[in-house]
């Protein structure tokens, strides 16, 4: 990890990719459990899928404050 002058941790453009790539994964997986929990028509399931869209959401949060944490 590289250290600006202010003192302030950098990532580097490596590391920010894999960030990226799984921030856009986590968008994609909390858009398409959205869909599948429209598409269900039995409740446990509409709720399951429910529950893995709001932790994909939770995960993509998670990583945007750590990126901007970085900033």
């Amino acid at each position: 990890m590289n250290f600006n002058t202010s003192g302030n941790k950098q990532i580097e453009s490596n590391n920010l990719k894999v960030l990226q790539d799984q921030l856009n994964y986590e968008c994609m997986m909390n858009k398409k459990f959205r869909q599948y929990a429209d598409y269900c028509t039995d409740s446990s399931l509409k709720s399951l899928c429910n529950q893995a869209a709001d932790t994909h959401k939770q995960n993509f949060n998670s990583l945007k404050s750590y990126l901007e944490s970085h900033q």
